[in-house]
């Protein structure tokens, strides 16, 4: 099994030490350490870590700044590893979509439970994320394709059977995808009207 590549931002260097050897331990492969937020959203963007641990209070971006960045941009699941659990934190830490949230000091044994849980999260979102997208261009290949169809059925009086035929067999004499086909017949269709 390939060890989970992780970015640690925390702005106490003995923090980051410990946690790294805690990492280590554990199997993880650490690829990454800084001091900031601004700068662990830079290597996480550069690297590409299968997820990022960080605290919050760090200068320049706070760690939940930077989660809210790494989670818009889809770069890597974000863990917060911090000393602060007032509610206002852990309620801007949801908003920002972090997977995780331990409070220090916490044990070795903590660390695995959470990093799992937040990989296997974000593979969910991954995987929820792509099925909309699918689902949207299909959606936007039917509108298109009925859409050509009616052209076609205006414009060569076909029946609604034929057009489809005649769409589908263009695309595969083409090579192109059923959508880029009834683009061009609608294309061409609005050509010609003009």
């Amino acid at each position: 099994m390939e060890r989970a590549r992780l970015v640690i931002a925390d702005d106490e260097s003995i923090v980051r030490t410990d946690l790294k050897e805690m990492l280590t331990s554990l199997g993880y492969l650490v690829v990454g350490e800084v001091g900031d937020g601004r700068s662990a959203v830079n290597l996480a963007r550069e690297l590409k870590p299968d997820a990022v641990l960080m605290d919050i209070k760090m200068p320049d971006m706070d760690g939940i700044e930077a989660a809210k960045i790494l989670t818009e941009e889809q770069v890597a699941p974000v863990v917060l590893l911090t000393a602060y659990s007032q509610k206002e934190l852990v309620d801007r830490a949801k908003d920002a979509g972090v997977v995780g949230y331990l409070i220090k000091p916490f044990r070795e044994t903590d660390l695995m439970p959470a990093i799992e849980v937040a990989l296997s999260r974000f593979k969910e979102f991954q995987a929820v994320r792509q099925e909309v997208e699918d689902l949207q261009n299909a959606l936007e290949t039917r509108k298109l394709v009925e859409r050509a169809k009616g052209i076609l059925i205006d414009t060569q009086s076909m029946s609604e059977q034929e057009a489809f035929r005649k769409i589908q067999k263009m695309s595969m004499n083409t090579r192109k995808p059923m959508k880029e086909v009834a683009e061009a017949i609608i294309l061409a269709h609005e050509t010609h009207q003009q």
